[in-house]
Parts: structure tokens; C-alpha cells; sequence
């Protein structure tokens, strides 16, 4: 599936339910929109081979708190230089950032639980940092955060004309299969990854050693979602979804991720189908594009709404850390494709994509580049 072959509004590919993704999209235009990280760390992103949010799996604690630093400040503090996968590719946020900063675009860090905290001012929902998956005991109070985050949600619906909701979570991908099998969704083989070799006999390994700790079958959690995030999830899952159940009551929300979005989608499905009217999931086009996961396909299987991607494009970027984006490494994250999207509706289609291109290369060559 490629771009070209795709509707687009301005630089947004309409992937799929693509007359309500057009409509939902109309819906943005030159509105205020209020970006919300969600953020959250598990053991389970130290399982060696699982994730590349991090050099070593050990940094993969700060790379959270990092990525919300680079967003409010421009660069990190909790460490040195910013987030890169092990062969040194820059985080997404990056891309986040440089389109918030664009279009003017506040943004808000909402934690579900952390090791490390962000220097950085954050809304904490009391939650922990995640067990890993393995155990079956994943999420010691899920029912807790979401609980907080459902409020959160409903007050800021009320400060912006819709919300953009990403995450970070090294790990994420695998604690999402846990949360979709468990709930009845075949994702095996669908969740995509942060590397360009996806390894899913390990996910799918280590999710079934996390179901069978828990004593759970494929399926039997369809209906108890908060259970299917405390035996195989994370603690941004409860945090995210409790965020998009209390604001899109009232406003439009953007889920803004990849396959992450399908459990956070099957649980708020499971609880308020109501809402989902309002609701779309912006991803980019290295998701779309990528041949080991399927977005569409764990989307199809829960509910009817629309995803769109953003057209980025760094095959012609002066820097092989960017380039690398075209290769399959990282794809997504931090919410970088609605970001994207959002600074696109934002400013009435000024804001494109080539424009997105040269900002994001200037802040690499000033965060990343060696001087």
C-alpha cells in the first residue's frame, strides 16, 4: 500500500473508513488543538531484543521522561544529547516537537507510571511503574489510573478545541499484543516495531508466558478490560484510554500512535462505544507502509473508525539519522504522526510536509549532528 494510491487532505493520507477520516479531518481544520503525552515505564521494555527505545535496554527508563523533556524544552535533561534507538537513530519525538513548535501547539505530559520522572512539569495519575508482562501481574492499579485519567480527560476537553493523545512507553508494542489477545483480537503477527527486523516470535513468546502466568485464555477477557491491562498491559494503557473516555464526550481526539492504538481502542470499546464517533487514530506512513504489522487489519476487528497517516517523507533528507526513518527503523512514537497532522490542520495546509522536513532537520542538526 502506498501513499500515492491514497486520498489525502493536505499531507494526511486517508488510510482507512476514509470518508469519516476525510469528515473527522475537516472537523481540525485551523482549530486549537491541546497535544497530551501520556507516558509510562515497564520491565517488560528491558526484555532484551523486545525494544529499541534505548542504547541498552537498562536507559530505556529515561527515554519517556526524555521525550517530554525534548518536547516542553527543546532538548533533554534527565540525559545527555536525546533519546537514539542502539544504532543511534533519534527518537520520534523529535519529529513531535518540531511540528508542536511550528504550529504553536501546546502540549501537556500526563504520566501512568514512571521510574525516572521527567524534569519537566507532568499531571501524575498515581500510577506505578509496570511488572513485567511475563509474571501476569503487569499493573497493580489500572482501574485506579484510569479512573483519574477519565477526569483529566473531561477537564481538558474543556481547554481546547480537540485533543491529540500520544505515548511513550518502550515495550509498548508487546504489552498492546498482551492486552489484544487477551481481550479476543488476533494481532499475532500484526503489532508492529521499532526495529526493522520485527521480532515476533518473541512477543508472541513472551505474551503467552504472560497469559499463562495469569491464567487467562486467547478471548476470555473480551468483556473485563481493566483485568486484561493489570494481567499482560502497561501503565500507559489504562492512563491513555482513561484520557480519550473523558474527553471525547465533548471533543474530537486524535489517538496518535501505530498498533499501540488497537488496545487502547478495544478497551475504550469495551467500555463506551459511545464515544467513538469521535474519535480517529493519525498515524504516519512508515506504519502504513510497513509489511510486518498491520494497523488495519487489529483496527477492523474492534470497531469502525478512521485511521490517517502523515505523508512524511525523509528519503531526501541530508541526514543518514533521518534517512533511516525510510528503512523501517522506529516508524512512530510520541505521538509524531497526529502531531504532524495537527500542525497540517492547524494552519490551513501552510504547514506541509516539506515544511515539517526542513524543521525537523534543523532541530537534528542542532540536538543530534555531530558538531
Amino acid at each position: 500500500m502506498h501513499g500515492r494510491l491514497m486520498k489525502k487532505v493536505y499531507d494526511a493520507l486517508l488510510v482507512h473508513e476514509q470518508n469519516k477520516g476525510e469528515a473527522f479531518f475537516r472537523r481540525l481544520k485551523r482549530k486549537r488543538p491541546l497535544f497530551v503525552c501520556t507516558i509510562g515505564t515497564a520491565e517488560t521494555g528491558k526484555i532484551p531484543g523486545i525494544s529499541a527505545a534505548g542504547k541498552y535496554p537498562e536507559l530505556t527508563d529515561y527515554t519517556p521522561p526524555a521525550d517530554v523533556e525534548l518536547l516542553l524544552l527543546g532538548k533533554c535533561r534527565c540525559i545527555s544529547g536525546v533519546p537514539v534507538t542502539p544504532e543511534g537513530i533519534p527518537t520520534p519525538a523529535l519529529i513531535t516537537m518540531s511540528a508542536l513548535r511550528l504550529a504553536k501547539i501546546p502540549a501537556l505530559v500526563v504520566s501512568g507510571g514512571l521510574k525516572i520522572n521527567p524534569c519537566v512539569p507532568f499531571l501524575d495519575l498515581g500510577g506505578k511503574l509496570g511488572s513485567d508482562i511475563r509474571t501476569g501481574k503487569a499493573v497493580d492499579n489500572a482501574e485506579e489510573v484510569m479512573w483519574r485519567a477519565r477526569i483529566a480527560g473531561e477537564n481538558l476537553s474543556q481547554t481546547a478545541d480537540y485533543l491529540v493523545i500520544g505515548e511513550s512507553i518502550p515495550g509498548g508494542t508487546t504489552t498492546a499484543l498482551g492486552v489484544l489477545l487477551a481481550m479476543g483480537i488476533d494481532a499475532r503477527r500484526k503489532v508492529s516495531s521499532s526495529m526493522p527486523g520485527n521480532p515476533h516470535e518473541l512477543k508472541i513468546r513472551t505474551v503467552e508466558e504472560g497469559l499463562r502466568a495469569s491464567k487467562v485464555e486467547f478471548g476470555a477477557l473480551a468483556n473485563d478490560p481493566l483485568r486484561a491491562i493489570s494481567c499482560v498491559g502497561d501503565p500507559m494503557i489504562p492512563a491513555f484510554a482513561g484520557l480519550v473516555l473523558g474527553a471525547a464526550d465533548k471533543v474530537p481526539v486524535l489517538m496518535a500512535g501505530g498498533t499501540q492504538m488497537g488496545a487502547v481502542l478495544a478497551i475504550i470499546n469495551a467500555l463506551n462505544q459511545d464515544v467513538l464517533d469521535n474519535v480517529a487514530i493519525g498515524t504516519t506512513r512508515w506504519i502504513i507502509i510497513d509489511k510486518s504489522a498491520d494497523l488495519k487489519g487489529i483496527i477492523t476487528q474492534i470497531a469502525d473508525v478512521p485511521i490517517l497517516a502523515a505523508d512524511l517523507d525523509f528519503s531526501r533528507s541530508r541526514f543518514k539519522g533521518l534517512k533511516a526513518y525510510e528503512a523501517g527503523v522506529v516508524k512512530e512514537g510520541v505521538g509524531a504522526g497526529g502531531a504532524a497532522m495537527a500542525a497540517m490542520a492547524k494552519s490551513g495546509g501552510s504547514i506541509t510536509k516539506d515544511t515539517l522536513l526542513r524543521e525537523i532537520e534543523r532541530n537534528y542538526e542542532r540536538l543530534v549532528a555531530p558538531k
